[in-house]
């Protein structure tokens, strides 16, 4: 079952932006995570002033394990 989050306007107020460690040459496929809110929100690292997608805790949980094992298609 997959579960609709919501997102953000602008992701630029929002502080502990940190870059993906799997984020590295010019491929263009990077994006952000701040820590410490009581959603987890990402967005694009090239658009910092662009809108954030938020997760749940657990939603952030069960996507990246779903990147991790390959279960989701491109």
């Amino acid at each position: 079952m997959h579960t609709i989050e919501p997102t953000t306007t602008d992701g630029a107020p929002m502080a502990g932006w940190r870059k993906s460690s799997y984020s590295g040459g010019n491929q263009g496929e990077c994006l952000e995570a701040a820590r410490g809110h009581a959603t987890v929100p990402v967005r694009d690292s090239k658009a910092t002033d662009g809108p954030a997608l938020t997760f749940s805790p657990q939603g952030w949980t069960r996507f990246v394990t779903a990147v991790k094992h390959g279960e989701l298609s491109a």
